[in-house]
């Protein structure tokens, strides 16, 4: 059975390619949003088994995003996939419970990787 990925981007460039990446894998996009509110609204419909969020989009950060999804849901998979990280932003998605970090641009076996020690 195929695990169920919510995909949080504002970049279409980004789905895309999560898309081509995950296609003839075990992972599925269940959905795709573009911003960290749409992805809150969203997270009890979809139910997803995993998240990748952004952490630099317009409106809400990913990094809010994933704070509020997991107070909410302390068991969320929450995956951060960023250009932009700095150690201290590291830090914060560690300590809101985030489960990995991937950064832009990515590979394929790196991001299954951190895929199967997130759903660990």
């Amino acid at each position: 059975m195929s695990k169920r990925v919510m995909v949080v981007d504002d970049s279409r460039l980004v789905r895309v390619q999560l898309g081509d990446v995950l296609e003839g894998t075990d992972y599925e996009i269940a959905a795709y949003c573009r911003s960290g509110e749409d992805a809150i609204a969203q997270y009890d419909e979809v139910n997803p088994d995993l998240v990748t969020m952004d952490i630099i989009m317009t409106g809400m950060d990913g990094l809010d995003a994933s704070e509020i999804i997991l107070k909410k849901h302390p068991d969320a998979r929450i995956v951060m996939i960023s250009s932009l990280a700095y150690d201290d932003t590291y830090k914060r998605a560690e300590s809101i419970g985030v489960k990995g970090f991937i950064d832009k641009p990515f590979h394929r076996e790196q991001l299954l990787k951190i895929f199967q020690q997130a759903l660990g």
